[in-house]
């Protein structure tokens, strides 16, 4: 249970949003959009479109995680030249990286579809490491109807798709499950040593 008086500082928030362009993905190709929620209207709508989740709505900041959908040559190329540009490199010299992502994206669509989401969770997994590490709760959430959100945001149009949220903030005082002890299985239950 999150408190929705409490906000993220602007210098925190700074550092999440920071952590979420730092982000690594395969190639650095970044398939995504971040969309940082905070209109109250909007995220209204949203927590309808998230079976009435409270936290949708009480959260300091909600972070729509969107994977490219129609993810292609072009977007090599638009990566190629900007690598260029950063690097200060011909893109000519970029020639064998720039066949070996073509050729990751010559498979069929909703392969490559699935790997950018992949690629999302990559983002999800930092941003939730950098707000434990700031001592801000942030919770992700699959439990939400991706194409209303696409549509009350407009992501479709843009060429995405809604496939994760974090909600971030801070738990309430009166939180019933913060004094509970945390379940998890035994570290020789779920780890696996080779070697």
């Amino acid at each position: 249970m999150l408190d929705p008086a409490r906000k993220i500082s602007t210098d925190d928030w700074q550092t999440l949003e920071q952590a979420l362009v730092l982000s690594p993905s395969s190639y650095g190709l970044q398939p995504w959009k971040f969309v940082v929620v905070t209109d109250p209207a909007t995220r209204a709508k949203l927590r309808e479109a998230s079976w009435g989740q409270p936290q949708v709505v009480d959260a300091s900041h909600l972070v729509v995680f969107a994977a490219k959908t129609d993810l292609g040559p072009a977007d090599v190329e638009r990566y190629v030249r900007h690598v260029a540009q950063v690097r200060g490199v011909p893109a000519e010299s970029l020639a064998g990286f720039k066949q070996l992502m073509l050729g990751s994206l010559s498979r069929p669509p909703e392969e490559v579809a699935q790997w950018a989401k992949k690629q999302v969770y990559i983002a999800l997994g930092t941003f939730l490491t950098t707000a434990a590490l700031l001592g801000i709760d942030a919770c992700p959430m699959e439990g939400f109807q991706p194409e209303r959100y696409d549509e009350i945001l407009g992501l479709s149009r843009q060429g995405y798709g809604a496939t994760v949220l974090a909600a971030a903030g801070y738990r309430a005082a009166d939180d019933p499950y913060a004094g509970l002890a945390k379940v998890r299985y035994r570290p020789e239950d779920v780890i696996e040593r080779v070697g």
